[in-house]
């Protein structure tokens, strides 16, 4: 039975791989947050790899505030990059797949159509630039690589856009929301099933002797796309929340990092390798929020 490591596991991906652990019942588990792995402490990282020896190691745990990586680079780099390159040495080791999340952040965003894989990353933001330098140390120490860029990621669980809406329109009446920020929203939900079913057809690849498996970096959000105006006006549309929603300029809103003001994903090679069907935002919006 192959055995899955899961770090990051009380964040929103993290849970949402929890919750769908039973439909992927031939595999073994284990789920662990900061409390017991420290993926910047080098010992427990090693201990815990010479205890368990996943198969399969999938890295949720980031420092995912933006803003504040602004001014604690040292911290994002040590939990974005540094501890991520202990990953990939200790999959080395122990001969394990890492499917590694990254972000949308590793672009500028002065494209107007979709980024690629291939696409020159250059990210203006401490943020997108610690992914960035994490991304570069897994392609240099670990062939057995799935890196996934996502993003506007929103689940049920932690903090995220969705909620923070739902929180706001409870004591306010007008609310001013970007909108000259394009990007795609990503259902959780949908990302965690794609990573089983990419760690399901390494597998089958890695079982047959006449094909390779496909490593290497992969983009994946929900198709289509929209400003964070357009998010939060879908949001209140479907509670039926009535409020002033008023479109913010950038520059109405300033914040210690800059964002891309575009940074929508193609996904056509992630469709076309692995044979995924990949929802539209809206679609998958509604489903989450009206299951609640």
């Amino acid at each position: 039975m192959n055995r899955i490591l899961v770090t990051g596991s009380l964040g929103q991906l993290g849970r949402c791989l929890q919750d769908i652990k039973s439909q992927y019942s031939d595999f073994e588990y284990k789920f662990v947050d900061v409390d017991e792995l420290d993926i910047c402490n080098l010992e427990q990282i090693q201990r815990l790899f010479e205890d368990y020896k996943p198969d399969f190691c999938i890295n949720t745990a980031a420092y995912t505030a933006v803003d504040k990586a602004e001014e604690d680079i040292q911290k994002a780099f040590n939990v974005n990059a540094d501890a991520v390159k202990n990953l990939a040495e200790f999959c080395l080791e122990y001969n394990t797949v890492l499917i590694h999340i990254s972000t949308d952040f590793v672009f500028e965003g002065n494209k107007t159509v979709p980024y690629k894989e291939n696409d020159f990353p250059n990210p203006i933001s401490i943020y997108g630039a610690s992914k960035l330098e994490g991304e570069k140390h897994v392609q240099a120490i670990l062939p057995k690589h799935f890196i996934i860029r996502t993003s506007w990621l929103y689940s049920p669980y932690g903090n995220n856009f969705v909620k923070t809406m739902l929180r706001l329109a409870e004591t306010k009446t007008v609310l001013n929301v970007v909108n000259d920020q394009i990007g795609t929203p990503t259902n959780a939900n949908d990302l965690a099933e794609v990573i089983m079913q990419i760690i399901c057809k390494e597998i089958l690849l890695d079982k047959n002797s006449e094909l390779t498996p496909i490593y290497g970096i992969y983009h994946f959000s929900n198709e289509g796309a929209c400003s964070w105006y357009d998010f939060a006006k879908k949001i209140f549309s479907i509670y039926k929340i009535d409020i002033n929603l008023q479109p913010l300029p950038t520059s109405g809103y300033p914040t210690l990092a800059k964002r891309p003001f575009y940074s929508v994903l193609d996904k056509s090679k992630i469709k076309t390798v692995f044979g995924i069907k990949i929802k539209d935002w809206e679609q998958t919006l509604t489903s989450i929020l009206t299951d609640r």
